[in-house]
C-alpha cells in the first residue's frame, strides 16, 4: 500500500515528501528495506532521524568519481491529522569526485526523488 500523498518541496540537496496513514515506526522500516535493497546501510539511527550511506568515502577519496559514495540523512516529522512529513538531506556533495561526482550525487537525489514517491 503507497503511503506517499505528495512532494511539498524539491530543491538542490534537499527532497520534502508527505505520507498519510503511516507511523514513523513503519516508515522508518519501510525506507531500510527498500534503500538497503538498493545498496544502502544505515550507519545512524534514531527516532524519526536516519543517516543512510552507500559506497566507501575512503576509496571515493583516493579514486574519485570511478568510486560510488552517497550519504543521506532522512529527518520524519508528524504534521497534521495522519501525516508525516519525510525531509531527504543530501550530507554529501560529491566533490571528491570532481564535477563528474558532483553530477553523479545530483543524479542520485533526483533517483532517490523517484523511490521516495513510490513508497
Amino acid at each position: 500500500m503507497p503511503y506517499f500523498i505528495k512532494n511539498l518541496q524539491t530543491v538542490d540537496g534537499l527532497i520534502s515528501n508527505l505520507y498519510g496513514n503511516v507511523s514513523v515506526e513503519e516508515m522508518t522500516k519501510t525506507i531500510v528495506y527498500h534503500l538497503g535493497r538498493q545498496g544502502y546501510k544505515v550507519i545512524d539511527q534514531g527516532f524519526g532521524n536516519l543517516i543512510l550511506e552507500k559506497g566507501s568515502r575512503i576509496k571515493r577519496l583516493l579514486l574519485g568519481a570511478f568510486v560510488t559514495y552517497y550519504k543521506f540523512s532522512v529527518t520524519m516529522t508528524p504534521s497534521g491529522e495522519n501525516e508525516l512529513m519525510v525531509n531527504i538531506f543530501q550530507q554529501t556533495s560529491g566533490f571528491s569526485g570532481g564535477l563528474i561526482g558532483m553530477n553523479q550525487v545530483k543524479t542520485e537525489l533526483a533517483r532517490l526523488n523517484f523511490v521516495f514517491a513510490n513508497i
